[in-house]
């Protein structure tokens, strides 16, 4: 069962947070205003063409250029560029609440859990279309169906740093989630699901899988070729 988040969670400082980022210069400011103290935001700029480097810059976050297109990609330059024992990963749109980032360091903090990752709660109707919701519960009841005990598999997660390029993730797409967890588990990895709220993105922007069905079924596209690389078999 997902753990609920835990206003009162404490964990070791500094931490740095990797935000894979395209063109959202309309959140930057209020989700990197947002991060715990002692939380570092390491911005990976993905080709933006609204000014979202700059923007990161102006509000203290260190940004990370990764001219390789994909959310893969940018996930892995920013854990080459983390410089902390615990990283985290969490989307730069305002979807994600950062102060809840805590809660999910906590278990990997503790040595409970070798990675934590986020389901998703939709705060509102309409938050997660349906076309991506489903594509999410499918692939999620057939990493249960092989033991993996995942109702998600939301772009937030915590882990140690050498761990995490340890388990010698491929994918550079929307697949880099989902290849991660296999791999993990097929390390023995002790993985904790915590629920964490999920909003509407900043006005004017839309996401790059949730945000149109097109999207929907790239994602889906990416998943399949993880499946059909790494497989779900522990």
């Amino acid at each position: 069962m997902p753990t609920h988040f835990d206003r009162d969670a404490v964990a070791p400082t500094p931490i740095d947070v990797v935000l894979p980022c395209l063109d959202e210069a309309a959140a930057l400011p209020r989700v990197l205003a947002a991060l715990p103290p002692g939380y570092r935001a390491i911005v990976v700029d993905n080709g933006s063409r609204d000014g979202s480097p700059e923007v990161a810059t102006q509000h203290g976050a260190q940004v990370v250029h990764e001219p390789r297109r994909g959310y893969g990609a940018a996930v892995h330059a920013g854990l080459e560029a983390a410089g902390t024992e615990l990283v985290c990963v969490l989307d730069a749109d305002g979807s994600f609440d950062p102060t809840e980032l805590p809660a999910l360091v906590a278990p990997v903090a503790t040595g409970t859990a070798d990675l934590a990752v986020g389901r998703r709660r939709p705060v509102s109707a309409g938050v997660w279309p349906w076309h991506a919701r489903a594509g999410t519960a499918l692939v999620a009841a057939l990493l249960r169906h092989q033991g993996i005990p995942l109702r998600d598999l939301s772009p937030v997660r915590v882990g140690r740093r050498e761990g995490l390029l340890a388990l010698g993730v491929a994918d550079r797409a929307f697949g880099y989630p989902l290849e991660l967890l296999i791999r993990a588990a097929a390390a023995g990895w002790r993985i904790r699901e915590i629920d964490v709220t999920y909003a509407a993105r900043a006005a004017g922007t839309r996401s790059k899988v949730s945000g149109s069905v097109r999207g929907t079924l790239r994602a889906t596209r990416d998943f399949a070729a993880v499946l059909r690389t790494v497989g779900v078999n522990r």
